[in-house]
């Protein structure tokens, strides 16, 4: 019988266990202007910039993208703070080094604490650099287990019901699998009963991005009543007690986003009952290897899981995808067409949905490229890190 044990000269050439050597890294901020003006609790968005990492090593490129924002609302990062804490404290670290899994190249950032959003565009570009050199597609690194995704559409605050109903409308009608609604106090329960009242059979959300205390738990109570399939962020992120007291109250799931930064958030989350979804946001928590042990956490506990979105250009919109093909993932993402949201984007390819459904690109790594054109035309700055 031959072993299946490898020989120690195939053991080193194993292009997964080798390690890569960090030879540059590009940082990029472009500008970006979304089709139309969106707006959540801590307020609207419509010209933005986001900021692209580029590693190089082994003559190839690993791509990562910053999802924070412009301003301090959903996040105390920002895309400033996060070339700050890149170009100064995490570049250095790694540029010229060497590594051959996610947790080594970690371990050599763990200096910086929180900035996750930052840390995160360098890990899930070297999840790109592995999968590309291993010549398979991410997912498949990652342990996915299908190749098309089912995703839904955003909704953002609109200026009055009657729109609210119409883009509720007109997206089912396009296929989205499920429409989330972003509400804030005083803007929650009437436009929801509207489209509820429209769409009997459609599956909604709602998102508060802690907009919410439990004092206004009888707002909480009248969504209860529209059979939403969560109710996404109400409370505090960091006030998971009271979350336990809300869910206590609901027969709708509480979904927890903010709130979630770890495997161990969504541990103690779900053994309390503060909530029964987790939304995932990769760049939320540091990267694709926690991103991948909240999901075995939440598997564990029964919990649903699904891949939210932070207005991002293809890069990131493409890491998504690949996150959202493991086996938990089960209700749709946010990661809808990025041509409802943009019109250009950064990479050689529309990822756009049909029916509802991406497929995720099926090239190795990511499986998109750059469009260095665009970069040059819609660069705000730019730098280069060498050893």
């Amino acid at each position: 019988m031959t072993s299946a044990v490898p020989a120690p000269s195939q053991a080193k050439t194993d292009p997964i266990a080798t390690a890569l050597r960090i030879e540059a890294v590009e940082l990029i901020e472009v500008s970006a202007r979304l089709r139309f003006r969106f707006e959540t609790s801590f307020g609207a968005q419509q010209d933005l910039t986001r900021l692209l990492v580029v590693l190089h090593a082994d003559g190839l490129e690993g791509l990562g993208e910053v999802v924070a924002m412009g301003s301090p609302g959903y996040s105390h990062e920002t895309t400033a703070t996060a070339w700050e804490v890149l170009e100064a404290h995490a570049l250095p670290r790694i540029v010229g080094r060497s590594f051959a899994t996610p947790s080594q190249l970690l371990g050599a950032m763990a200096h910086i604490r929180g900035h996750d959003m930052a840390v995160a565009a360098i890990e899930t570009a070297f999840w790109d650099l592995l999968a590309k050199r291993a010549g398979m597609p991410l997912w498949q690194l990652l342990g996915g287990v299908r190749s098309e995704v089912a995703v839904g559409a955003s909704i953002g605050i609109q200026s009055d019901v009657a729109a609210t109903v119409a883009s509720a409308q007109r997206h089912l009608a396009e296929g989205y699998k499920r429409l989330k609604f972003k509400i804030k106090p005083g803007w929650d329960v009437e436009p929801l009963r509207a489209v509820r009242s429209a769409l009997p059979d459609a599956v909604l959300t709602v998102d508060a991005n802690s907009a919410y205390r439990l004092a206004d738990a009888r707002v909480f109570d009248a969504l209860d009543e529209l059979g939403l399939d969560y109710i996404e962020q109400p409370l505090a992120a960091n006030d998971l007690h009271d979350h336990v007291a809300l869910q206590r109250r609901l027969r709708t799931p509480l979904c927890l986003d903010e709130s979630i930064h770890s495997s161990e958030d969504a541990r103690k989350a779900l053994a309390t009952d503060a909530g029964r979804v987790i939304n995932v946001k990769v760049g939320r928590v540091r990267g694709h290897l926690e991103a991948r042990r909240i999901h075995d956490v939440a598997l564990a506990f029964g919990a649903p899981v699904w891949c939210g979105g932070m207005l991002e250009l293809g890069v990131g919109r493409a890491h998504n995808l690949h996150m959202s093909t493991l086996e938990g993932y089960t209700l749709p993402g946010d990661t809808a067409s990025a041509s409802r949201y943009w019109e250009e984007d950064v990479i050689d390819t529309w990822l756009d949905a049909v029916d509802g459904t991406q497929r995720v690109p099926d090239g190795p790594g990511i499986g998109v490229a750059l469009v260095r054109e665009v970069l040059e035309r819609r660069a705000v700055r730019r730098t280069e890190v060498r050893p």
